[in-house]
């Protein structure tokens, strides 16, 4: 099964990705840990990511398409792969789409996280506390969730057009969340 959670950052994605994986054996890719991994590394790749954060902007696409496309092989290995934070509008959707297919694969469902942007605002300040991630920073983030809001939106129809989209709560606890999730694959 290949699965995308679907929602704006800090919506609780990585949460239920882990879940996932730790209960269904998938792989989760996580663009945003790939591209953590990219800047803890020190590469070139990892300090071009690195200054794209810092400003509030996103990653483009070719970057990004790349470091799923290395993966998938991994993801097919284990039966299927979570995909968290990706796609981010429609070229790479349709990207996507074009990957899986030349593999025999598709996405399967489509979970979207419904959150309100104020809870989600208050939830990065309290992580940027807490964990001190620079992308994180709540200055930045407000760019990050304008960006995600108007690249995405056209995914909803995207997917939904496909007879793939769910949506799901994602203001409720983690078990709830978990278990809307857990309905929706069902």
């Amino acid at each position: 099964m290949n699965l995308i959670l679907f929602g704006p950052p800090a919506a609780g994605k990585g949460t239920q990705a882990k879940r996932l994986v730790e209960e269904r054996g998938m792989i989760q890719l996580s663009t945003g840990d790939m591209l953590r991994a990219a800047i803890a590394s020190g590469s070139e790749l990892g300090l071009k990511v690195q200054d794209v954060l810092a400003r509030g902007d996103l990653v483009t696409d070719d970057i990004v398409i790349a470091l799923i496309e290395d993966r998938l092989p991994e993801a097919e290995a284990a039966g299927g792969a979570i995909f968290d934070g990706f796609p981010r509008n429609v070229a790479q959707a349709e990207a996507l789409d074009a990957m899986l297919d030349k593999r025999g694969a598709r996405i399967d469902r489509v979970v979207r996280l419904k959150v309100d942007d104020q809870a989600l605002t208050d939830r990065i300040a309290k992580r940027f506390a807490e964990q001190g991630r620079p992308d994180d920073n709540p200055e930045t983030f407000k760019d990050r969730l304008t960006v995600y809001n108007g690249q995405t939106a056209p995914l909803l129809p995207y997917y939904a057009a496909q007879g793939k989209l769910t949506e799901i709560d994602g203001m409720g606890d983690i078990a709830t969340v978990a278990a809307a999730i857990d309905g929706a694959l069902a």
